[in-house]
């Protein structure tokens, strides 16, 4: 087997032939020489990161057709004797038995004799003829880690692909392979072009064979049968993408390597022979990546039914992205500087690939397993675009606590239990219209202590706290940014400017409380000075509380909406705050108690009121005796003896032509 390079003047050829020879083996094919890694009797093993496409477990160490393929690295090759004749350079070299040559090695040629572009002018009439591809080298390298740059390794402008696109979509040549690249290539004039339609072509119509992939008698990988048939698994999709690329005169491989894809389990090493196959070609001077298979759909989770379901992401990915779960048998193929050893793959975070797409960037910590400190393991997304989160640990979300960020998001778990727990962290776009959240990453967390002091209400919701996403809701500028709000004496108030006209609704949730809905709300006190609210809180009891504050538009008559929620935490055994005064209709929006806050009043006391009001004709404080308040530089101001009654109301009269009162506060007063 050697390699042939075809120089433009068809009149001219020269031929450049290298010869491989074992010692004591004959010329011919014999038993330990390898003809690709990829698949052979396992099947080629449709791999895909969310897509969830097949991964089998291969077996160890052999190639399509049975033969055991040695993994060990390639020696160094003897060179013995080389010579030249008009034109015809023939190189012999002289490797050691049961070694994989270093240009099988370097070109991953995949499986059986490696297929060169055909010399009848009648078949490949209109074609160009492809060079012999060459070994990736420095000018094909990436930095790693990712730049952060782009998610392409190729500049791409998807709108000018749009009429490209749905061209290669409707093409349907079957008959033969040349047949349809011609077909496709009509419309397609650069070689970026002719890749984008091919690519496209095979994505939209060509589905995983799952039959073949269950039943190996019912497969074949072999591209005329691919395109007959419509199906095919991963070495398929590679095969036909390879031949296509060679028939419009672009250079194309097809690699091999292990993957993340369907089956993968965070940690896993991986060992034998190679389970996944897909594609590099030459564009603008330089090798990029695809992956015709991933990029066409996924299988159900019982590994029966296909969907196709297109993503744009495989097609020309960064060599730095692609990397996440790709490991080509040949680290060259990486197309990075450096390249990661397999134990940096196999440690390294998987990121699928709706993780990029939906502009998230990077995550920490970067590995898939993360040992908990003192109780407390942390995660944190960069991201360039506004978006949602949430998680679960275990199939919950009790014991964390997310915050949003400007730019991603920061989460802190505390398992309550020791051992193992699988953490997914979930993500979607701010503007999308649906409230579907995808997965874009999953962790284990290693427990090995449990801290009981951060065990959370049932009722805290994620994310805790402000965000960009409550300023985008009205609530602008908050005193306290943190999730968590400590007081010792069982008192806080919590400030916003309000940038929308909107009615706000606050309550307060603990787990095993006996209070009411109703008292739950009367431990809050709203205060309005102008476009500023105040939220007074006084705690019935030490503990952990969750704060949550909903909204409406003041003109719209629906519900209130729930908006975000706060941690108050209290260690203080002794705190125990009455509730607010209850507060009627008629209690307006912009009216203010200063004394009493209490809603309990002491009995058999002479007690001071101080409120804030406005448009008020007279004041009424009812007990067992009327007292009336007197107005003062805008307060109304006076004293009410608690003396045989056990509530006191605050009445005021709107109108002074009018006779009627109406009831405003209600206090409770002590038993005696």
């Amino acid at each position: 087997m050697g390699t042939m390079d075809f120089k433009a003047d068809p009149s001219e050829v020269t031929i450049n032939l290298l010869l491989i020879v074992h010692p004591e083996e004959t010329a011919s094919q014999q038993k330990g020489q390898p003809e690709g890694r990829t698949e052979g009797s396992r099947s080629a093993g449709l791999q895909d990161d969310e897509n969830r496409n097949s991964r089998p477990q291969p077996l160890q160490g052999r190639d399509l057709n049975s033969r055991r393929v040695s993994r060990e690295p390639c020696k160094q090759t003897q060179a013995v004797s080389s010579y030249s004749n008009e034109g015809t350079q023939v190189t012999v070299e002289i490797h050691p038995k049961d070694t994989t040559p270093q240009l099988f090695k370097k070109l991953s040629f995949g499986k059986g004799p490696q297929r060169l572009p055909s010399l009848r002018g009648q078949d490949n009439k209109g074609f160009q003829r492809t060079e012999a591809p060459r070994p990736p080298g420095g000018k094909d390298l990436h930095a790693y880690p990712w730049d952060k740059s782009s998610l392409k390794s190729l500049p791409v402008d998807l709108q000018q692909f749009e009429k490209l696109d749905a061209y290669a979509l409707k093409v349907n040549v079957k008959n033969s392979v040349e047949e349809l690249v011609k077909a496709l290539l009509k419309q397609a004039r650069t070689d970026l072009e002719k890749v984008r339609a091919i690519w496209m072509w095979i994505c939209h119509h060509i589905e995983y064979d799952v039959v073949g992939y269950h039943d190996k008698s019912q497969l074949s990988c072999k591209p005329m049968h691919v395109l007959q048939t419509g199906k095919s698994i991963c070495e398929g999709y590679a095969g036909l993408f390879e031949q296509m690329c060679s028939i419009a005169g672009i250079q194309c491989m097809k690699l091999s390597g292990y993957s993340k894809g369907y089956g993968y389990k965070m940690g896993q090493t991986f060992t034998g022979d190679s389970d996944h196959a897909w594609n590099a070609v030459y564009l603008d001077g330089r090798w990029h990546l695809l992956d015709s298979t991933w990029g066409s759909g996924s299988v159900d989770d019982a590994f029966t039914k296909f969907t196709f379901r297109y993503n744009e992401f495989y097609f020309l990915t960064h060599p730095a992205l692609f990397i996440n779960n790709h490991f080509p048998d040949n680290s060259n193929w990486q197309l990075l500087k450096p390249t990661l050893t397999l134990k940096d793959f196999e440690n390294n975070m998987l990121h699928n690939s709706i993780f990029y797409m939906l502009g998230l960037l990077t995550a920490q910590p970067e590995t898939a397993v993360i040992q908990t400190v003192n109780g407390k393991a942390s995660v944190s997304v960069d991201c360039c675009a506004a978006t949602l989160f949430t998680f679960k640990l275990k199939g919950t979300d009790e014991h964390g606590l997310m915050t949003l960020k400007k730019h991603g998001m920061k989460l802190e778990i505390y398992p309550q239990k020791t051992g193992s727990h699988k953490l997914q962290i979930f993500a979607k776009p701010s503007k999308a219209s649906k409230d579907v959240y995808n997965c874009v990453l999953e962790y284990v967390v290693e427990c090995k202590s449990v801290d009981k002091a951060m065990r959370f209400p049932k009722d805290l919701h994620q994310p805790v706290g402000p965000s960009w996403f409550t300023e985008r809701q009205g609530f602008l500028r908050p005193s306290h940014p943190e999730p968590i709000i400590h007081t010792n004496d069982g008192r806080c108030a919590i400030t916003f400017t309000l940038g929308k006209d909107i009615s706000v609704l606050a309550s307060l949730h603990c787990d095993n409380s006996s209070l009411t809905e109703d008292m739950r709300r009367r431990h809050i006190m709203q205060i309005h000075r102008g476009n500023q609210i105040e939220l007074k809180i006084h705690l019935p009891h030490a503990g952990n509380f969750v704060l949550k504050i909903y909204a409406k538009k003041k003109s719209d008559p629906g519900n209130y909406d729930y908006i975000f929620n706060y941690l108050i935490t209290c260690l203080n055994t002794e705190v125990k705050w009455p509730a607010f005064p209850q507060s009627y209709s008629k209690w307006a929006e912009d009216y203010e108690i200063l004394e009493p806050l209490s809603g309990l009043l002491p009995a058999n006391r002479n007690v001071q009121f101080k409120l804030k009001m406005h448009g008020i004709a007279k004041v009424l404080v009812q007990a067992e005796n009327t007292y009336p308040l007197t107005q003062s530089r805008g307060y109304w101001e006076g004293t009410c003896n608690t003396s045989g009654c056990r509530e006191v109301f605050v009445m005021v009269h709107e109108n002074a032509n009018h006779s009627f009162y109406s009831h405003v506060l209600k206090y409770e007063v002590e038993t005696q």
